[in-house]
């Protein structure tokens, strides 16, 4: 590309006169291959661009469901196709997506939900699930076949993460509140870029209930200076070396950044568990600054 802006350069400053450039004598061949250069140059761009994502923020869009596996009792892993291979969701790290169902009754209802997939993924996207037994989405997602559409509309939410904004984020997660930590994980440990420190306490209530657990196992062994997971049970199988009862003080000050300018702790969980991990933070001393609620 820029051997062909050097090539009409020099032609036109091989011209007798700088006057032949405003007479339309034979620069005028020029300026047209010049133009046809700039016109390659930007068709080349455009086709080199990301493609455009496939969310609406303001309507639903239908995607298919093509996959559904159940990783727990009552939780359940759904893949949905985009309308290629190459398609991305057009999803921020940090945000997440409407979708929308109808309950027992037929009622129709919308809830939020984060993919555990990021836009590298292309071609689909999945949603980790807890299907709760009186929950009103639960319902649809528990009804859904292979081949059932989603209608999804997004990107919502007024998480904005980019790379490197902060020093280190603590995370605090309970039940199926992982998710938005998890997309949030991967989109900065697959980040060669991304030097930001990770430190991540997970709450269940028994091992079967720990929701990606290989996966974050993994990428604790693959990132050992860079995510660091601590699992915390209120019913711990015998022979258990993590954390056990509910979330204190304690277990924050050991398995989180300190207090600091250039740090963020994001908690995400049943409303009980963020009501008490956001007193432990405002007592630890963490500003309302340091914080966020997904």
């Amino acid at each position: 590309m820029n051997s062909g802006f050097n090539l009409a350069w020099i032609e036109l400053t091989d011209l007798p006169s700088w006057q032949a450039a405003f007479t339309g004598g034979p620069v005028l061949g020029v300026a047209v291959a010049v133009l046809a250069i700039c016109s390659s140059a930007g068709c080349l761009y455009h086709r080199r661009r990301k493609p455009k994502g496939c969310l609406d923020p303001k309507k639903f869009k239908a995607f298919k469901l093509i996959k559904k596996t159940q990783i727990s009792s009552n939780t359940a892993r759904f893949r949905f196709a985009l309308p290629t291979p190459t398609s991305r969701l057009g999803l921020p790290a940090g945000q997440h997506v409407v979708c929308r169902g109808r309950d027992a009754q037929g009622v129709e209802i919308t809830r939020s939900y984060t993919p555990i997939t990021l836009d590298s993924d292309s071609g689909h996207f999945e949603l980790v699930v807890k299907m709760y037994p009186n929950g009103r989405m639960s319902h649809h997602f528990r009804q859904m076949r292979l081949g059932d559409d989603l209608p999804v509309r997004g990107p919502v939410g007024p998480f904005k993460y980019s790379p490197g904004q902060v020093r280190a984020l603590g995370m605090i997660a309970g039940g199926s509140g992982i998710t938005p930590m998890f997309q949030l994980i991967r989109a900065i440990l697959e980040n060669p870029k991304d030097r930001t420190s990770i430190y991540l306490v997970y709450a269940n209530t028994t091992f079967e209930d720990i929701l990606l657990k290989e996966e974050m196992d993994d990428l604790a062994r693959k990132f050992t200076d860079s995510f660091k997971v601590y699992y915390v049970l209120s019913k711990p199988p015998e022979g258990w070396s993590g954390g056990t009862g509910h979330i204190t003080k304690a277990m924050i000050q050991s398995h989180c950044p300190s207090p600091a300018t250039n740090i963020k702790v994001l908690r995400c969980g049943p409303p009980s568990m963020n009501r008490v991990v956001a007193a432990h933070l405002d007592e630890l001393g963490y500003t309302p600054q340091m914080q966020f609620q997904f």
